[in-house]
């Protein structure tokens, strides 16, 4: 029998942000985005020049990115490839994809990705690539490359599905949760309304499809248009 009693909500670790000056703020994002990333050997690669990029951040964002390197460079290349996918392929709350965490796997996310190439355009960018524009690594590199404040609208209006990320990743004991820490870090504290949100997430997961969900994150409509000056 079910009296409809429900089991409290798991609360996840918090954690303060860290103030940042814009360059450091362009340094984290462009490391968190190129580590985030798929590690091809090519990517890999990469790696060592990175570390030494955010090696003068601040005491704690720079202890997550240590934390990250210290943990990969344990693991072999097979090893690391094979994670990657076993975490980010095929666990559910470890989506890479920020729109995954508003509309799921629904017919309304496909709008939710319109709004986001809206916004790309919107700050004079274009998007071509072979990844959606909702990638997380993307997003982070438009972040560190674009001076639009636009790009952090994208990170706020999805800061809840990167909270569950990060939640998920922690409980996988992933060392890529260091690296979702460090970008939690390097953006504004959450208000509770976000909190809230991020704690259902967290507790009961992405949306399924749903007849008349409206959801699509925070994110506003963007103008296709809005900026004429729009770059390859």
């Amino acid at each position: 029998m079910n009296f409809g009693f429900r089991a409290p909500k798991t609360a996840p670790r918090a954690i303060a942000a860290v103030p940042l000056t814009p360059e450091q703020g362009v340094i984290a994002h462009m490391a968190a985005s190129i580590l985030l990333d798929y590690p091809a050997p090519e990517r890999r690669a990469q790696f060592s020049l990175v570390e030494e990029s955010v090696a003068d951040l601040p005491g704690e964002l720079r202890r997550s990115f240590q934390a990250f390197f210290t943990a990969v460079n344990e693991l072999s290349q097979q090893e690391l490839e094979t994670h990657f996918t076993a975490t980010f392929d095929l666990k559910r709350k470890c989506c890479p994809y920020l729109t995954y965490y508003a509309a799921g796997d629904t017919r309304r996310r496909g709008m939710a990705l319109v709004r986001f190439v809206e916004a790309y355009r919107a700050a004079g960018w274009q998007v071509d690539a072979d990844e959606l524009p909702d990638y997380l690594p993307m997003v982070l590199e438009f972040s560190a490359l674009s001076d639009s404040p636009i790009a952090q609208e994208l990170l706020a209006a999805h800061r809840d599905g990167i909270e569950v990320l990060r939640s998920a990743l922690e409980k996988f004991n992933s060392p890529y949760a260091h690296l979702v820490e460090a970008v939690c870090l390097s953006l504004p504290m959450i208000d509770d309304e976000t909190r809230e949100r991020y704690l259902n997430l967290v507790n009961e997961g992405p949306p399924t499809e749903t007849v008349g969900m409206t959801y699509l994150g925070n994110l506003k409509p963007f103008s296709a248009h809005a900026n004429e000056d729009v770059r390859v």
